[in-house]
């Protein structure tokens, strides 16, 4: 008696062990799968329970998935899907009672979806499995398998007592960790939405885009706006560079000063330089007046130079002057005049190529490169060119009083598909051309450049014909007949002025589905 007093007192201190060592890892666990198997791994270890599996309910499809499975493949773990009230897992979720099976290889409800224990008719096994109740709402079960060397005594009776204490802070954790991934997921949504409203908040005047990359340029220039940091604005002809410089010259502190453009590529050398730091009267033949230059004129302001690039070396030396010490001197004066500007630069050249090449200063590469902005040619933001189309089209509508309301889809065809070598500038001139030569209501396909009809219809091998120009002439008409009726094919026919079995028929013919025009 005292020998069997004994190692039931061992039996439960053994318990309470267990449970404590699971209970550090439960309390501070905030992955529910991790924390879940290393739990089965010490019933595993310390309790010889083998196979422990805790099954939860999917509340999308309502059926019982294994969560964490110890000792079972992932696809045993796939295989291992119950509804409630099949076999013994998913009667013991209907019940909320629970249950042991003394020996699985003589319980027909004992399915083995799993198939881990391989041929269960020649095991011995005990199932013993308890619901996992939170607030008296069962959510799923923790099942595991024994071998009691004496068959079923008193000691299951105590593992299924152990099992129900588990199950409880099995389910407290599980709550408690699905609380928190919850927020998670609501703070990340909040924070995704405040994004968005930053984002509509701080959109730049005048640029337009929706893109990813875009959103990366907007980012890149609301972080600069207000500091006194050099710009250099990289991208090729056309992306929009000079009016990224106004946004970060009048969103900024600077707004109210002055704004001075200078086009770099556009002036020879002489004038280049007179125009940038003036000069005195009689600097040189013709020189007969003193000249304030830019940096000058831009004082409290910002100095933009657009193509920075094509500047001379004799020049380069005295911007870099100008950029390290903020001083320069009129031409033909020996006086220092500070300034106090903001620049920023733009080129569409590789200057790391001129800078290897010896046609740019390393340093003064270095001096204006502290801040660059990358603008991306049009091609790698295609989802912004319906944007810009239709902000061009209301634009240019608006100046020439013209009600042009929209753009057919096989003109939006032919801008998505078009390769833009000219960027925004040529989509700007693009639309401008066709709201002037457009007399309905729409902009069509025949409306805008050859160019972009070429591209889209004509190879090598394939010229233009008059033939296909019918054809996407037709197909355009159709779609733009079903848009105004909602779809109707009948209210379309007559729109028209033809039949319905016509109709019918074109419709067949390329390929057109009416659905997509209901609104």
């Amino acid at each position: 008696m005292i020998t069997e007093h004994n190692s039931r007192i061992e039996e439960r201190l053994q318990d309470l062990s267990c449970l404590y060592e699971i209970s550090k890892r439960l309390a501070s666990a905030m992955d529910l799968r991790d924390c879940l198997e290393r739990t089965m791994g010490l019933l595993s270890e310390m309790k010889q329970m083998e196979n422990g599996t805790v099954t939860i309910i999917n509340p999308l499809t309502g059926k019982l998935e294994i969560e964490v499975a110890y000792g079972i493949t992932a696809e045993g773990r796939k295989r291992g899907k119950y509804k409630i009230g099949e076999g013994i897992t998913g009667r013991v979720v209907a019940t909320g009672e629970p249950i042991i099976v003394p020996h699985i290889s003589e319980e027909p409800l004992f399915l083995n979806r799993t198939r881990s224990r391989g041929d269960i008719k020649e095991q011995n096994r005990s199932f013993l499995c308890v619901p996992i109740k939170h607030s008296n709402n069962v959510i799923g079960a923790l099942s595991i398998d024994r071998v009691y060397e004496d068959g079923i005594s008193e000691q299951a009776n105590t593992d299924l007592q152990f099992l129900t204490v588990l199950s409880g802070l099995i389910a407290q954790t599980t709550m408690r960790i699905q609380a928190v991934n919850q927020e998670k997921e609501e703070l990340h949504t909040e924070n995704l939405k405040l994004k968005r409203e930053l984002s509509q908040k701080n959109r730049i005047n005048d640029i337009v885009g929706n893109s990813s990359r875009m959103q990366d340029v907007f980012e890149m220039v609301h972080r600069v706006v207000d500091s006194n940091a050099t710009v250099l604005l990289r991208g090729e002809s056309g992306t929009g560079k000079t009016l990224v410089a106004k946004a970060l010259h009048y969103n900024g502190r600077r707004k109210d000063s002055p704004f001075v453009v200078v086009n770099c590529s556009a002036l020879p050398e002489t004038l280049l330089e007179s125009e940038l730091f003036g000069h005195e009267k009689g600097a040189f033949t013709g020189a007969n007046e003193r000249k304030i230059g830019r940096f000058e004129q831009a004082e409290g302001g910002t100095l933009f130079l657009d193509e920075i690039g094509e500047i001379s070396n004799s020049v380069q030396v005295k911007l870099l002057n100008v950029v390290q010490e903020r001083s320069f001197q009129r031409l033909g004066s020996t006086k220092f005049i500070e300034c106090d500007v903001r620049l920023v630069a733009a080129t569409n050249r590789d200057l790391e190529s001129a800078v290897r090449e010896g046609a740019f200063r390393e340093d003064l590469y270095y001096r204006l490169n502290v801040f660059p902005v990358y603008m991306p040619p049009l091609r790698e933001r295609r989802t912004d060119i319906l944007l810009l189309a239709e902000f061009f089209l209301e634009k240019f509508a608006t100046e020439n009083k013209k009600k042009i309301r929209r753009i057919s889809t096989s003109a939006i065809d032919m801008l998505i598909q078009y390769h833009w070598p000219g960027n925004v500038r040529e989509l700007q001139n693009c639309i401008e051309r066709a709201v002037l030569i457009c007399d309905t209501d729409t902009i069509k396909a025949i409306h805008l450049p050859p160019t972009l009809q070429i591209s889209e219809t004509r190879t090598e091998d394939n010229p233009l014909s008059l033939t296909a120009s019918v054809e996407n002439f037709e197909k355009e008409l159709i779609i733009d007949g079903l848009k105004k009726n909602n779809g109707n094919q009948t209210k379309t026919a007559k729109y028209l002025d033809t039949s319905l079995r016509i109709i019918n028929y074109k419709i067949h013919q390329y390929n057109i589905d009416p659905k997509k025009y209901k609104i």
